[in-house]
């Protein structure tokens, strides 16, 4: 009878470190089979470092990481990365410029036949819509295709896992989106486990199950997309996650906080602070999408800076406190600087911190 896997990929307490100064350390997660994590965090918070060891291609000084229940690496332990059976995708491609698209694709296929290799690497081809390229060169193809071959090419050998590099970074912000929704596609049809590296929280948003925040070495948060936006464990992630602001605020009770703006029950929190008190300062995260533009309300909010974004602006609203915040509104209410508008608030989860 065969026993489930509860954790198909596992970090415990991994420290990571150079000349016994740790770059990461106390990192734990865990992903199940065909889930796909993104690690999310600003340039050097070590998430490259993370994703390299997941690989193999750093050493532990602490901690385990295991693969389908085998461990792969622990301190002065580290399987190599050939026997890992971890695909990798690059944010360069990473193609062999003498060979064509199927051939890149069959470069992993050496345990198959001439007809196995063929079956599999046309079906990648199909589901990455390339077929009709196939014989080509690398060099013949835009980035994005080259971004869709190098997938390809790491997907073919079905490996246990696919590590996936800062992978849109060199492309425009639109075929980013539509590609992060194609290969999202992709590994869930694939049904192939996967982790991937970015400093865009869009990306992030777009292709993952579950989102690690990572700042100065340590994973401060590893949530769904919903919580990490919603319910955020501390100000950074907060401000590093979505757009929004710090309104001053105070503490009324043990579950309402008292703002300018009027006096919200909290509905979540931030776990750091469970031991609040009546009276207590706090700020309060007001997203964007908290404040709904309302002509009619008494409750007005000067146009101090706008953005236009098509579907809708982005307005900077100054209130009579001269607290600032932030509105997403239809771009047919058109609203100059200097102008005041109705606004009022739809917040469905108060975040408080001290």
């Amino acid at each position: 009878m065969s026993t489930e896997i509860k954790h198909y990929l596992s970090l415990n307490e991994v420290v990571i470190g150079y000349d016994s100064e740790p770059v990461l350390s106390g990192i734990s997660f865990s992903l199940q089979r065909g889930e796909i994590g993104c690690l999310l965090g600003p340039s050097g918070c070590g998430k490259t470092s993370l994703l390299r060891a997941i690989g193999g291609f750093e050493h532990l000084s602490g901690g385990r990481i295991t693969l389908n229940n085998e461990i792969i690496s622990q301190r002065q332990y580290t399987l190599a990365p050939e026997q890992r059976q971890i695909g990798m995708v690059f944010q360069d491609y990473a193609l062999f410029p003498h060979l064509s698209v199927i051939e890149n694709v069959k470069f992993g296929l050496h345990g198959l036949s001439q007809s196995e290799s063929d079956t599999r690497s046309l079906y990648l081809l199909e589901q990455i819509g390339l077929m009709d390229k196939k014989a080509v060169m690398p060099h013949e193809l835009s980035g994005g295709e080259q971004q869709r071959v190098a997938l390809a090419r790491a997907l073919a050998p079905q490996p246990k896992l696919l590590l996936l590099d800062e992978p849109f970074s060199n492309l425009d912000v639109e075929l980013r989106e539509s590609l992060g929704e194609q290969v999202r596609a992709l590994l869930k049809q694939t049904q192939t486990t996967a982790i991937m590296v970015t400093h865009d929280q869009h990306e992030a948003f777009a292709m993952a199950d579950s989102i690690g925040v990572l700042n100065d070495g340590a994973l401060l948060q590893w949530d769904s997309a919903y919580a990490i936006y919603h319910q955020p464990i501390n100000a950074f992630v907060a401000d590093f996650v979505g757009q929004g602001v710090m309104l001053n605020g105070e503490m009324v009770s043990t579950t309402e906080v008292q703002t300018t703006l009027g006096c919200f029950e909290r509905k979540s929190i931030a776990a750091t602070i469970d031991n609040i008190q009546p009276g207590d300062p706090v700020k309060v995260l007001i997203r964007p999408d908290d404040i709904i533009h309302q002509d009619s309300s008494e409750l007005t909010a000067k146009v101090v800076a706008r953005h236009f974004r098509g579907a809708e602006f982005l307005y900077h609203l100054e209130l009579d406190n001269h607290e600032l915040v932030l509105a997403l509104v239809p771009s047919h209410h058109d609203h100059a600087i200097n102008e005041k508008i109705g606004i009022r608030l739809e917040i469905d989860h108060v975040v408080v911190f001290k």
